[in-house]
């Protein structure tokens, strides 16, 4: 599969309209307009872009806690996505699912999940129904290096691989499950080597290079799709910012967050695209600005937005 030039034009605005929502969601938390916690993926969205640009429009994905940005690269409505990230009655979810589970059905985001892994064995039940009702549809499944230490991580890719499901497990290992460092947590260099214990592909990207997440996820998509089953992308990534807005970021140095930073995936795309000839410097700067002013935009529309009514406070409750 290759990208137009369009489409690499679109691909980096997408980066930078993620950038300004996490930035712009940290601004509004700080002046104590949202209510509760959020992780944010600021230094991450290669991944979630790369991996998204794989998606046919009727393909399906799964997200995980840190997935704001998952749901622009899937082509979310900015409005009702700050809407339902302000709690709004004109959010997707209508203000009931907040930051950790935006969804959005009828586009193919099946919705975050804030179980840490909880999204994995889902995924196999989403695989599963896809394969028997002998679509061609695909699901691609995000998660964490956290989660992959989770029981249903194992049993999710083991059933997945045996039945031979159409789905693209992509782990984010962005070095930390909360504060716990996958180099204490993992006994392997890659946790794309675990595949291998499955029967699966397993391959290990540099998260911050968004065509070589594009490229690694286009293949797995290629070989689910044609039926061959299941294959483990891991894209290695970083988040700047802590785990939840709870976080104190004790457990890393300031070092280590800055070399991080000169790793910017936005920054390497966008100087990509120049160097390729496919936007110059000031188109790339107008991209930038529009990004944010969409953003600024949407919160002028969730502001603006009404609360959800209490009397419809049980409405979408079954249990």
């Amino acid at each position: 599969m290759t990208l137009s030039a369009a489409r690499k034009r679109e691909l980096l605005r997408q980066m930078y309209t993620i950038r300004a929502f996490e930035e712009q969601a940290e601004q509004l938390y700080a002046l104590g307009k949202i209510h509760g916690t959020m992780h944010l993926s600021i230094g991450m969205e290669a991944s979630s872009v790369g991996s998204m640009a794989t998606l046919r429009p009727d393909d399906l994905a799964l997200l995980h806690h840190r997935a704001h940005g998952h749901c622009i690269a899937r082509g979310a409505d900015l409005n009702r996505m700050m809407a339902e990230f302000m709690g709004k009655e004109t959010g997707y979810c209508r203000g009931r699912g907040g930051s950790m589970h935006i969804a959005d059905v009828e586009g193919g985001n099946l919705g975050a999940n804030g179980v840490v892994g909880g999204g994995i064995p889902i995924a196999v039940g989403v695989g599963l129904s896809l394969k028997m009702q002998k679509r061609d549809q695909i699901i691609l499944c995000f998660f964490g290096d956290g989660a992959a230490n989770t029981g249903p991580f194992h049993e999710a890719l083991n059933m997945a691989a045996i039945w031979t499901l159409p789905v693209v497990f992509v782990c984010e290992n962005n070095q930390y499950a909360m504060s716990f460092s996958v180099k204490k947590a993992f006994a392997i260099e890659r946790i794309s080597d675990r595949a291998a214990a499955y029967g699966m592909p397993g391959v290990t990207v540099d998260g911050n290079d968004l065509m070589a997440v594009y490229e690694a996820v286009s293949q797995a998509v290629k070989r689910a799709r044609e039926g061959e089953g299941p294959s483990l992308i891991e894209n290695v990534t970083y988040r700047w910012r802590g785990h939840s807005k709870s976080d104190a970021n004790r457990y890393r140095t300031r070092e280590e967050i800055e070399a991080w930073k000169q790793k910017c995936p936005i920054k390497r795309f966008r100087a990509h695209l120049i160097e390729e000839g496919v936007l110059t410097e000031e188109e790339t700067d107008q991209i930038e600005q529009e990004a944010y002013a969409a953003i600024d935009a949407a919160v002028a529309f969730a502001e603006a937005s009404p609360e959800p009514a209490l009397e419809t406070i049980e409405e979408g409750v079954y249990a």
